[in-house]
């Protein structure tokens, strides 16, 4: 009877191994799957050989699943058998005492709760301990994977043999693993949540994205916008509009500014008159930068960068070379790190909330700004085919005519009212968010 106990309790034990051992191979196999690689390789670098063995197991991944499979296959078989052989028969001695088919209930009982703690202890628990650390967990059990690959390794061979004639008969052709724009996007808003990254990195991290995108119109200042030097002009007139408007960089021309002929420096104006001279803007004009207005700011960004001889200013001309309107490194600046506040600029188009949550937003608001600021995702209607920058021009792209003060647009969930008109210029503009009415997509028109 004392042997029948020691065998009973010597069969429970290899159980629950197996169990655990189906856990570690659980563990693991979710554990390598979630590791960030990047991280990884950090950690090596730092001198821990067993990221060594996760990188060669990320490295290799046919081999490491299929070590895996092998694992957990055979210890649920064996667990399953065991458990089947070791306590039905005890049991089912037992329940014939009340009733019928004992040993076939006992054996489905014995069966249904191996497998129990088989699914709770081998699979779910590990697999939730690994995607809480899934690094941690990687490197714990990167040696007994270790260990595991080596004794698998036949039967490995065989199965990833096996896998891959099938996958050439039936399956696509493997991928390029390719990291995506979207991807990135995705990994810094959970770096956010985790607080390894501020919203300030992610903000300069997202406009980088941006930059290699938008055209330079998207951060250019407009012609209309643009204050010129006429050398036809008196000096004094000249001279008059630098002090009025703080800048300090004009593009200089003959009558009119698409004959421009370069840009001048305040600075080396007022050097001329610190010296006593006669102040002579033709003589001071230098070369600028000049690009299409379809070139993007990332390209324009390494023209700043590799032609160091010219004045940090572009003009910006369309197909028939007339200037359409000016950037400066400022300006390309910004539209990495956001608005910088200077006392040489106008004013920057600002969005302010009022006490009704309504939105007062300038018509030079850019578009990209507003659909930042209302979390947008997708492109405004007709913004690519028609290529407006601001808030203006989407009003104008779907009015499809220069509206009056107090008309008023209704575009998805938005309800936008001209507050302001400065001539033919969209001064103000007024948002209104309708909850109520976010699915609705079409766009109509009416008048106060």
């Amino acid at each position: 009877m004392e042997m029948d106990s020691i065998i009973i309790i010597s069969e429970i034990l290899i159980i629950i191994i197996l169990i655990v051992l189906n856990g570690l191979f659980s563990l693991a196999e979710i554990a390598v799957v979630s590791a960030r690689r990047i991280r990884m390789q950090k950690i090596a670098d730092d001198g821990d050989k067993r990221a060594l063995l996760v990188l060669d197991s990320m490295d290799h991944t046919s081999e490491f699943l299929s070590t895996v499979q092998v694992g957990i296959t055979f210890t649920a078989i064996i667990t399953g058998a065991l458990g089947g052989t070791t306590f039905s028969e005890p049991l089912g001695n037992y329940l014939s005492q009340f009733i019928p088919y004992s040993y076939q209930i006992s054996f489905i009982i014995v069966i249904l709760l191996t497998s129990y703690f088989t699914i709770l202890v081998g699979e779910i628990v590990p697999k939730r301990m690994a995607l809480n650390d899934p690094e941690g967990y990687a490197l714990s059990t990167a040696k007994f994977m270790q260990i595991s690959s080596i004794i698998c390794k036949p039967i490995v061979k065989l199965l990833d043999s096996s896998t891959n004639l099938a996958l050439r008969i039936v399956g696509p052709s493997p991928k390029e693993d390719v990291v995506t724009e979207e991807e990135v996007k995705l990994l810094i808003e959970e770096g956010i949540e985790d607080g390894t990254i501020a919203e300030e990195e992610e903000d300069i991290i997202k406009r980088v994205f941006r930059l290699d995108d938008q055209k330079v119109d998207m951060i250019m200042t407009p012609r209309n916008e643009i204050i010129w030097l006429d050398l036809e002009d008196e000096i004094e007139i000249n001279k008059a509009k630098i002090i009025a408007s703080k800048r300090s960089i004009f593009p200089v021309a003959d009558a009119e500014l698409d004959d421009f002929i370069g840009v001048v420096q305040a600075k080396d104006l007022l050097s001329k008159i610190f010296e006593g001279e006669d102040v002579d803007i033709r003589a001071n004009v230098k070369s600028p930068l000049v690009v299409p207005e379809n070139m993007l700011s990332m390209d324009l960004l390494k023209e700043f960068k590799e032609n160091r001889e010219y004045v940090h200013m572009v003009l910006v001309v369309d197909e028939f070379g007339s200037v359409v309107g000016l950037i400066t490194l400022n300006d390309l600046l910004e539209g990495i790190v956001g608005d910088i506040p200077g006392i040489d600029e106008e004013d920057d188009p600002k969005a302010v909330e009022r006490k009704d949550h309504t939105w007062l937003i300038d018509g030079r608001f850019s578009i990209e700004d507003f659909k930042d600021l209302f979390e947008i995702e997708k492109e405004m209607p007709n913004e690519v085919e028609d290529g407006y920058t601001t808030i203006a021009g989407f009003i104008l792209s779907h009015a499809g005519k220069i509206p009056e003060t107090g008309e008023i647009f209704h575009e998805d969930k938005f309800t936008f009212e001209i507050v302001d008109m400065d001539g033919n210029h969209i001064d103000k503009i007024l948002v209104t968010i309708n909850e109520e009415d976010s699915d609705k997509l079409d766009l109509e028109s009416k008048e106060d």
